[in-house]
């Protein structure tokens, strides 16, 4: 088969690769179509130390199962289907109690680091386990359904914590995770949403997706601002959808006394921690990683019409062409936001 690999970092070639071995509990899957996801683009360049080359990259994917294992029940052959990034082992205890993001033998798909190697969905087949895959409705199509994977981290981003109605938010980074996070803030109905990023172009997207106020701390101060939205008090809630120190640190300035700060980011391996803050503030801290259940939920608001990702999708090309669309997102061209690979 053909898939796009990763032989050596910034070296992405579409070349032939063996067609992956099914095992019993598994499908494998006729890619149809893959999302390429920021942790990749940085990937590409050895920045996250996760993606050892040589390998296959790729996980926000959908397709049409092709062939199931001997032990697969719930599926067969032509269903439509997205999964997971995220593969689980089901057994451990993480798993028994539902928090299978933080499963002991996780492995995530187009991932290569110290502990394990799992080839991703830039080709035109995989095979994944039949305990993460999710059934498509007629009407969502191939294409919509690569944004079902970043909209899942949104929903559990929101999830680990509660937000009220009468709550002021901010979203640092108004990228795909965190246009999508305002997008659910929206739908939920809180009384105010603040995005805060550097690049206008993403501030407007970030406005079309719900924000009432934008604010770009290159040109504005950004504490004296969002003083001025909440009353002197500071933001009830921040979601740090970037994961780098300034963000962190901007992040934790802007809360109120007794605020949450939900941490969605993780460019960075560590950032510096304001501890006197955090403890004369008395705030509250969440990580949160990946998603847990939140499949078939994210399904429905796609199915359903109340979350729209049309306007997230900036190209759907040929995966042959990987290579250039891989360069013009390292390269940060102006636009582009979601590109789609069609093997």
């Amino acid at each position: 088969m053909k898939a796009l690999v990763l032989k050596e970092y910034m070296d992405l070639r579409y070349e032939d690769v063996p067609l992956p071995v099914l095992m019993h509990d598994e499908v494998l899957i006729k890619v149809m179509a893959c999302a390429i996801c920021g942790s990749d683009v940085h990937g590409m360049d050895g920045s996250t130390g996760r993606r050892i080359p040589p390998v296959i990259m790729g996980h926000e994917a959908s397709g049409v199962i092709e062939k199931t294992g001997s032990s697969v029940t719930g599926f067969k052959q032509g269903d439509r289907v997205t999964f997971d990034s995220t593969i689980y082992c089901g057994r451990c205890d993480y798993c028994k109690t539902g928090d299978v993001n933080l499963c002991d033998n996780r492995m995530v798909l187009g991932v290569s680091c110290d502990d394990y190697r799992k080839s991703g969905a830039f080709a035109q087949y995989i095979t994944v386990p039949e305990r993460i895959l999710y059934k498509l409705p007629d009407n969502v199509s191939f294409i919509e359904a690569t944004m079902i994977e970043p909209l899942a981290i949104a929903y559990h981003a929101l999830n680990r914590t509660c937000v009220k109605v009468t709550d002021t938010t901010a979203v640092i980074g108004a990228g795909m995770i965190g246009s999508f996070v305002i997008k659910l803030l929206k739908l939920s109905g809180v009384k105010k949403i603040i995005s805060i990023d550097t690049a206008d172009d993403k501030l407007a997207g970030a406005e079309r997706s719900g924000a009432d106020i934008c604010i770009n701390p290159s040109n504005t101060d950004l504490l004296t601002k969002i003083m001025e939205q909440t009353d002197n008090k500071g933001c009830d809630i921040v979601y740090e959808a970037v994961g780098v120190d300034k963000a962190f640190l901007s992040a934790v300035s802007i809360l109120r006394k007794g605020g949450r700060l939900v941490m969605i980011g993780n460019l960075q391996k560590q950032v510096g921690f304001p501890l006197q803050t955090a403890v004369t503030k008395q705030l509250e801290f969440f990580g949160s990683c990946a998603s847990t259940g939140e499949y078939p939920g994210c399904i429905d608001l796609i199915s359903s019409g109340r979350i729209s990702v049309d306007e997230f999708i900036s190209a759907a090309v040929p995966l042959i062409e990987g290579p250039e669309w891989f360069k013009r997102l390292y390269d940060k061209e102006d636009g582009l936001m979601k590109v789609i690979l069609i093997p």
